[in-house]
């Protein structure tokens, strides 16, 4: 059966399922549509499974390259993550320098670290094993995936480990694909493309191995090509009589698309309208009590219009730590100045994921991304140079004014090289109404980390407001 065989096949059994699928991202889609090529290639206990590289913008725990072996939309399948648990991955972020990348076993997938930002490549060998269908044959995957400017991507090179891979020039309106088989461009190569609608189109390379194919809209896309050598041998203990190789490349159409989608801006500015905020705040003072590392304190906190804090209590080593807690808290209740209008634009097409939409921040220096569910901002991921961040609100609570105040919310970071846990921080607040404000009366924090476990808090009480005039408390 011909690969333009089998893409038919695929598109006719699959056309029932497109309005089901919809609702999925279109590169969780690709990972059906290999699934239905595949059909006929694997063992009977892998049915309909294919090994897909993925590379994410940056989000929870940073950027991460994923790679999955599924026969689902949804996610890989747990069953078979260890036959393809030995897939080696290489990171290109510089022409010519090939960084391999640790991989970690999920529960159904592999996952590595890759930078915040910047073009990238990552290419992956794996080789799965013999396969008995109408000839016993060894079973090879060369997956490759890219992501960035196109200019930088067009620097990279092909690496010298990979037997099979496809190599993408690209330009504004068009990809030109090649084939190089140990380096070799193949003439009159097969290439086919899948995009977001499950389309199939079928292109040629010409006598010099280039194939130039232009996208008829945007989206994710992949390309695979199939080779088969007659080359007898044994692997594992079971002989096989050919070698049946698969290359393919994934990316999304444009590449290093620096534009905005204008419902993730909406969706973003109705979530950041949504929060509660101090609105002509004249300041405030108040008792204060808490508890740091085992050592209670006690004094009292004045915070002025503008956010200073000025704290008095009787544990100095507290001192730095309950600032920063209050800093913090009152700079999320300040009210901004107005800000000119963000670029953002939707990661995916992921519209399931229980914390919201996933949006990408574009520019800025903190490669930052949001969650955005229900008009409130459930997620902020925030890459910190040597850390990652991501805050995840858990529960807010309503004013009397219908806005949200953070009540349970979690924040982890990661090691931004290696994608290490470092330590998990979890948040409970609570707040006391006085006159039109809300104001901090508990603050809590749970912190998680190789060293243990600790508790700090605090609390409020006797609040006063401020007069704005004199600046003494009424």
């Amino acid at each position: 059966m011909t690969i333009r065989q089998i893409g038919r096949i695929t598109l006719r059994s699959n056309r029932k399922a497109r309005a089901s699928m919809s609702k999925f991202s279109p590169v969780k889609i690709l990972l059906f549509v290999f699934a239905g090529l595949l059909c006929g290639l694997q063992q009977t206990n892998a049915y309909g499974h294919f090994l897909f590289i993925r590379i994410g913008e940056h989000a929870e725990a940073g950027r991460a390259v994923e790679v999955f072996f599924s026969e689902r939309a949804e996610a890989g399948d747990p069953r078979f993550i260890s036959k393809v648990a030995g897939t080696q991955l290489w990171m290109q972020n510089e022409p010519g320098k090939f960084a391999p990348l640790k991989t970690r076993q999920g529960t159904d997938r592999l996952r590595a670290s890759l930078n915040s930002d910047g073009a990238v490549s990552v290419t992956g060998v794996c080789e799965y094993g013999v396969v008995e269908r109408d000839v016993p044959f060894l079973l090879r995957y060369y997956p490759k995936a890219i992501s960035g400017p196109m200019v930088d991507i067009n620097q990279l090179k092909a690496h010298e480990r990979s037997s099979l891979e496809i190599v993408a020039t690209v330009s504004a309106e068009s990809i030109t694909l090649v084939l190089l088989d140990h380096g070799k461009p193949v003439p009159r190569a097969t290439f086919t493309t899948v995009d977001d609608a499950l389309v199939n189109e079928e292109l040629k390379a010409d006598d010099e191995g280039r194939a130039l194919w232009k996208p008829a809209s945007s989206g994710h896309y992949c390309v695979y090509t199939k080779v088969v050598r007659k080359e007898s041998g044994e692997h594992e203990g079971t002989k096989y009589t050919e070698i049946r190789e698969f290359a393919t490349l994934a990316f999304q159409w444009p590449l290093g698309r620096i534009d905005g989608d204008k419902e993730a801006v909406e969706l973003f500015e109705k979530a950041i309208a949504s929060r509660a905020n101090w609105s002509e705040f004249p300041g405030f003072a108040a008792k204060i009590e808490g508890d740091y590392d085992g050592r209670p304190f006690s004094g009292t906190v004045r915070v002025d219009k503008e956010g200073a804090v000025e704290l008095k209590i009787d544990q100095d080593v507290a001192t730095s730590w309950v600032e920063d807690q209050i800093r913090s808290i009152v700079l999320h209740r300040l009210e901004s100045p107005r800000r000119s209008t963000p670029v953002l634009r939707f990661a995916d097409r992921d519209t399931q994921n229980p914390l919201g939409r996933l949006l990408t921040f574009v520019g800025g220096r903190f490669a930052s991304s949001y969650r955005v569910k229900d008009g409130q901002l459930k997620v902020v991921n925030r890459n910190l140079g040597a850390e990652n961040m991501t805050i995840t609100i858990l529960e807010n609570e309503k004013t009397g004014e219908g806005k949200y105040l953070p009540h349970l919310y979690s924040v982890q970071y990661w090691d931004a090289a290696n994608g290490n846990l470092l330590r998990m921080e979890t948040f409970e607040n609570r707040w006391q109404r006085i006159g039109k404000f809300d104001l901090p009366e508990t603050n809590m924090v749970i912190t998680s980390s190789s060293s243990g476990l600790t508790v700090r808090s605090f609390q409020l009480s006797k609040h006063e407001l401020l007069k704005v005039d004199t600046g003494l408390a009424k």
